[in-house]
């Protein structure tokens, strides 16, 4: 099946091919009508699955990272295990 498809200005061109959808059909001949609404139902599922999958710019501290202090000093790992150090 081949649709014809309105020429687009060469400025458009580029940004057009960047957004283009390709739709193969393997049976059957789809009218119109029945690929535009194939492409809008997949765009729009598409849209709201691309905008749940943002991930945050910085992960939340916990309530136990904001209200926790220092409970000891850190450890020093330079230091060996007494006097088995070498």
């Amino acid at each position: 099946m081949s649709a014809s498809v309105p020429p687009v200005p060469a400025a458009d061109a580029a940004s057009a091919a960047a957004d283009a959808v390709r739709i193969d059909v393997l049976r059957g001949e789809p009218t119109a009508q029945e690929l535009a609404a194939v492409m809008a139902v997949v765009s729009e599922a598409y849209s709201r699955e691309a905008a749940d999958a943002i991930a945050e710019e910085s992960p939340r501290r916990s309530a136990w990272e904001l209200s926790a202090r220092g409970v000891r000093t850190p450890l020093q790992r330079d230091i060996g295990w007494g006097r088995f150090a070498g």
